[in-house]
């Protein structure tokens, strides 16, 4: 993509944010459907301009070694995966550009979903309904945040909602799976063998430029309405949410130590525990164990190990065992723009507050 495009696509995004431009909702010019039964407000889907397709989503893009991998600096943020065998790094600049990238890993199908206007990663499986899918950019979007599509039944799927909003699969929740956002540099030593989304994706991109601006960094910047704002946060803050019964409570950076520590906390009658730093990572998980036991936790730095419990049991930051037989279970949750906690999940309870 040329510079004067990019430049483009900002000023449109941004103009779309007056009240004076609201752009038609769901359903109307690029949403691709004529459906208008939605389970949320469909006055208030926006049109986010590039229509259908318009931003394209990836299939099975390449991937690199650690080692080939040029293009990123220590400090960019990935979105990482594990299965326990294969650990992927899905860099958000790449995924600034193409929001979802629908992968193949050994005999799976995955598709990593990021909106960069909400800032949230979440990772879903391509089998829907015992169909396999892939996934697009719908280019709607509802409180800033991603809307997809399946390919199969063209039903639109509001990512921070977790399920189907629109179309044949409406009220179908989606099959996700834990990813962890962390810094390049934290992900390769944790993962050593890991791979890297590489950038040549068939796709001009200034892959390593932020389109949208100081979107990021501006509180006062956004380009949609929030059907709620919460103002106890900066707009702008990353967070970690934990969602219990479609209830949500969200962790900041600044509860945690400079070096790895963990909180032991209850939310909606379950127990959980919560590890990461004051600037790398958070990840959290069930405290009870399959077998009905509760371990001692403690808060380790030991390669991938990042938690260990007393019996010498040691535990990464997906919950996989790096040493002893039972694995953690995650908890659904993931990063994100504290605005868009806020709005999807009004009066979430904030750890410290």
């Amino acid at each position: 993509m040329n510079k004067p495009f990019l430049i483009l696509l900002v000023v449109g995004l941004v103009s779309c944010s007056s009240e004076d431009a609201q752009l038609p909702p769901g359903g109307g010019q690029g949403g691709g459907t004529t459906n208008q039964d939605w389970l949320i407000p469909v006055a208030e889907v926006f049109d986010g301009g590039p229509g259908r397709d318009g931003i394209p989503s990836l299939s099975n893009p390449d991937l690199l070694e650690a080692s080939q991998t040029d293009f990123l600096f220590d400090d960019e943020l990935v979105l990482g995966y594990y299965n326990g065998e294969t650990a992927i790094a899905f860099p958000h600049q790449i995924l600034d550009w193409h929001e979802i990238i629908n992968q193949r890993v050994n005999s799976s199908s995955i598709v990593i979903t990021y909106c960069p206007l909400t800032g949230t990663g979440i990772g879903l499986s391509q089998e829907i309904d015992n169909q396999k899918t892939e996934f697009g950019v719908s280019g709607l979007l509802y409180n800033n945040n991603l809307i997809a599509f399946d390919r199969n039944t063209q039903s639109n799927w509001s990512q921070m909602t977790l399920k189907a909003v629109n179309g044949p699969l409406i009220g179908v929740e989606m099959p996700t799976f834990k990813l962890v956002e962390t810094q390049w540099a934290v992900w390769k030593a944790m993962y050593l063998d890991t791979k890297v989304v590489s950038t040549d994706t068939g796709w001009d991109r200034p892959y390593g430029v932020y389109p949208y601006g100081d979107f990021k960094t501006n509180n006062n910047n956004l380009f949609f309405p929030l059907s709620n704002d919460d103002p106890r946060l900066e707009r702008k803050e990353r967070v970690h949410g934990v969602l219990i019964d479609g209830k949500a409570k969200v962790y900041r950076f600044g509860s945690f130590e400079s070096n790895n520590s963990l909180i032991m906390d209850s939310f909606e009658g379950e127990d959980i525990v919560v590890v990461g730093n004051r600037s790398d990572f958070m990840v959290s998980f069930f405290a009870t164990l399959s077998d009905g036991s509760k371990p001692n936790f403690s808060a380790i730095d030991e390669g991938r190990a990042v938690l260990a419990d007393d019996q010498g049991n040691k535990w990464d930051v997906f919950g996989f065992p790096v040493s002893g037989p039972t694995p953690l279970q995650s908890t659904q949750s993931f990063m994100g723009y504290w605005f868009a906690w806020g709005a999807f999940y009004p009066n979430p309870e904030i750890y410290g507050l």
